[in-house]
């Protein structure tokens, strides 16, 4: 009898990605569309061959099958992967945000202003809706940000009293870097996804999220 099976690494992953790839193009399938023959479309043997992978989510679950039967725990098979994957996510958002010298809420609040388009600015009030902060922390920020030439105030001229928060050049450079940086992990991270499945994925999880960010 074998040994038993050793925790599953990256690499474990990544060397079944590049089988399955092979396997798809000796089939004549579209590696990045995932289109192949009709008889395998039929047949369904990619999605058989992807059932095989295990997870420490699939050793959770049952886990909790054998301890609590009473119990039905088959969202764990999706929000437990939810969970993991922002974890990863949040890894990687770091990891990018800090290589271009910037904390996670700077790229929020800079990246809210670069959308923006030009000429880059928001109030501080529009800037608190998109970044989901209490006035007191936005104020900070922007003080924070401004020091570090980031973005600077300036009056409104639609309100005296009022004043604008303008993305500087800097900034800008900033923040498009840090962007394409994160956009390079993310893929990384969905590497294991052809183009169909990644928009397949998208409109499953828009049909979950959307009932959550409804207006109340």
């Amino acid at each position: 009898m074998g040994q038993p099976a050793g925790p599953r690494t990256e690499a474990d992953f990544a060397a079944e990605a590049d089988s399955a790839t092979a396997a798809d193009s000796a089939a004549g399938a579209d590696p990045d569309t995932g289109a192949g023959s009709a008889a395998e479309a039929a047949s369904g043997t990619g999605i058989q061959a992807r059932s095989l992978l295990h997870d420490e989510v699939d050793d959770l679950v049952a886990a909790w099958r054998a301890q609590r039967p009473d119990l039905d725990v088959e969202p764990m098979q999706v929000l437990s992967r939810i969970s993991r994957l922002a974890r990863h996510l949040d890894i990687a958002r770091r990891g990018a945000f800090a290589d271009h010298g910037l904390e996670s809420w700077e790229f929020d609040v800079l990246s809210a202003l670069r959308r923006q388009g030009p000429p880059f600015q928001l109030t501080p009030g529009a800037l608190l809706r998109a970044t989901l902060v209490t006035s007191g922390t936005m104020t900070n920020r922007i003080d924070r940000l401004a020091t570090a030439g980031l973005v600077r105030r300036e009056p409104d001229p639609r309100d005296k009293r009022g004043v604008l928060v303008t993305l500087t050049s800097r900034g800008r450079q900033s923040v498009d870097a840090a962007l394409a940086d994160l956009l390079r992990r993310e893929r990384m991270l969905l590497a294991g996804l052809n183009a169909v499945d990644r928009q397949r994925l998208a409109d499953l999880m828009r049909i979950l999220l959307a009932p959550f960010d409804a207006p109340l």
